[in-house]
């Protein structure tokens, strides 16, 4: 798991570095989206069931609520620091029980009371509001952590989705239609602000794609020899690895405000993985494989 977050947390740093080599956050998505179709397509063949599924709106819904989410996460990561940019997307369990007491019914347990209390009160603090606390805030870019919020949202639906897919299609066809869906739509969208990247561009952009992989499949992997609580406790140390990253690499130190507003959004979303009942474990493992 360990693993896993190190890295996650790379492959933001990566994602930033490719963002100041002046590369668009649309083309590093279709750079990501081109590696990780070309695998999913793999795991799906040999796997020998339905390429596109039988759900497909849905299946649909998932990859397009997955790309919007993504530009959120992205475009965070090439305009706040890297630890900020990390912390605001763990607001996503939230926004996940939120979304799944609307749409699902599924009524909210104390400890996803507790976190959303946690997470929004964390999220004030970190940002500090210039209507509420005076001054200039936290001088953060605005537009970039509304973005990163919405990007959280984003994220939390789309973990909303996969519950919902989860007992209807193979989890490896749920993943193929994220770059099946975002990689035309990317491309389109791109259109003539395409970048060639140059020789340390190029390398950014490979070390997004393999670094997402690398994530995922540590992740799988600790899925299965780990309970999801446990598993689930442990990807939180990505915020520590991009915190390290952001000093060491891109010289960004947080601040006392930052590290108490991180601090409660992932004390928020800590007590929502730990605490709560044992049926929840599934919903947990499926949360977390939607990354």
């Amino acid at each position: 798991m360990l693993l896993s977050a190190l890295a996650f947390a790379l492959m933001g740093a990566s994602v930033k570095f490719a963002g100041q080599q002046g590369i668009p956050v649309l083309e590093i998505i279709a750079a990501r989206a081109l590696v990780s179709l070309v695998l999913s397509y793999g795991h799906v063949r040999r796997k020998a069931i339905p390429l596109f599924g039988t759900h497909r709106w849905l299946l649909l819904s998932r990859g397009l609520v997955g790309f919007v989410s993504l530009i959120g996460v992205y475009y965070a990561l090439v305009h706040l620091p890297i630890a900020e940019a990390s912390v605001l997307q763990y607001l996503h369990p939230m926004f996940t029980a939120l979304i799944a007491l609307v749409w699902l019914k599924e009524r909210p347990t104390a400890a996803t009371l507790l976190c959303i209390a946690l997470s929004f009160i964390g999220l004030l603090v970190m940002v500090r509001p210039a209507f509420l606390f005076g001054g200039e805030g936290a001088g953060y870019d605005s537009l970039a952590v509304g973005i990163a919020i919405a990007g959280a949202f984003g994220s939390g639906l789309a973990y909303t989705i996969v519950r919902k897919l989860s007992t209807l299609e193979d989890p490896m066809v749920i993943v193929f239609y994220f770059p099946l869906v975002s990689l035309p739509i990317t491309l389109v969208l791109l259109g003539d602000d395409f970048v060639m990247p140059t020789g340390w561009a190029w390398l950014a952009l490979l070390m997004v794609g393999i670094f997402t992989q690398i994530g995922q499949i540590a992740l799988t992997h600790a899925m299965r020899v780990e309970t999801a609580s446990r598993a689930g406790s442990f990807s939180y140390t990505q915020v520590l690895f991009a915190a390290l990253i952001g000093m060491l690499i891109f010289g960004e130190v947080p601040g006392v405000w930052t590290l108490t507003g991180a601090g409660l959004i992932l004390l928020g979303a800590l007590v929502n993985v730990l605490w709560r009942p044992r049926a929840a474990g599934a919903f947990n493992r499926e949360l977390e494989g939607g990354k």
